[in-house]
């Protein structure tokens, strides 16, 4: 999930300005907070995007102007004029599916969640009132999505209809493709490399049932097919990718700290030694007698 701001300050040290449209990821959740009526700028143009997408949605906490897109909303039109003075439907979620009341008096809360509960009956809204340190659940429904190419792409699939294929996923890694081979063999008992004409470019295969490929510099490629067991394994392969990517940078740190470290070691071990020579030989390479104070 990523959470971005349009002018206002950041809650939080997670949340990050908005300047361009690019920075917007559509495989990820994003959540954009905005302060005025979404009259205008990057805010409108973004709800005008996302308006027509029922999975999308708008919430609406406080008092909004009168005369503004952010007011016309509320009453939940089934379409909205954009800023082009064309007309697009409001498909967009405007009525989140939980609502947590906090903060309160307790016989107050009570009285604003029956007066949800009535206002809100024909939809299937939660409406909950917990009390301090009270945990709540809430539960949400996630789609998941899957990309065909070749002969399950030619055709189109029926609800429930069951399907088989190669699985492929890519992963962002930067470092050794060596070193990641190496890290597998000490849990998988099988991790054999594959020839460059099989694979096209350097590739090995864990347990006989997963295929790793070199993409990049920064990527690579997991391939498989579905079942219980290779769903397991490419799970663990996914894990130890991520751990080795977070290592890379701690162990480059603590690499220039032991250079730095060492290097300190041998000039005090210089210093000492310069001066114990001094001390026996003089600054000239002569041995210094000192007698009742007077050197010779």
């Amino acid at each position: 999930m990523k959470w971005f701001d349009c002018g206002i300050h950041p809650a939080y040290s997670g949340m990050a300005a908005l300047p361009y449209f690019d920075e917007i990821d559509p495989s990820t959740i994003n959540v954009l907070l905005v302060t005025h009526g979404l009259q205008s700028g990057l805010s409108r143009q973004l709800f005008e995007m996302w308006c027509s997408d029922k999975k999308n949605a708008c919430v609406i906490p406080g008092y909004v102007v009168e005369g503004t897109l952010a007011k016309t909303i509320i009453n939940e039109p089934k379409e909205i004029t954009l800023m082009n003075g064309l007309t697009a439907p409001l498909n967009m979620q405007l009525m989140p599916p939980n609502i947590i009341l906090v903060h309160g008096e307790g016989n107050e809360m009570g009285r604003l969640k029956q007066k949800l509960i009535t206002q809100f009956a024909d939809r299937n809204t939660k409406i909950i009132s917990p009390k301090n340190c009270q945990s709540v659940e809430m539960y949400f429904n996630s789609e998941k999505m899957a990309k065909t190419i070749g002969r399950l792409a030619e055709k189109t699939l029926e609800v429930g209809e069951t399907v088989s294929g190669l699985l492929r996923i890519t992963i962002a890694y930067s470092g050794a493709f060596g070193v990641l081979k190496h890290r597998l063999k000490q849990i998988f008992e099988s991790v054999e490399s594959l020839p460059d004409e099989e694979s096209e470019g350097p590739a090995f295969r864990v347990h006989e049932r997963l295929t790793v490929k070199y993409e990049s510099e920064k990527h690579i490629s997991l391939h498989w097919r579905p079942d219980p067991i290779s769903n397991m394994v490419s799970g663990s392969v996914v894990a130890l990718v991520l751990n080795i990517s977070r290592e890379i940078p701690k162990v480059a740190v603590e690499s220039e700290e032991a250079t730095k470290t060492e290097e300190e070691n041998n000039k005090k071990a210089e210093k000492v030694l310069h001066a114990l020579l001094v001390s026996l030989f003089g600054e000239n390479g002569k041995p210094v007698i000192s007698v009742d104070g007077n050197a010779s």
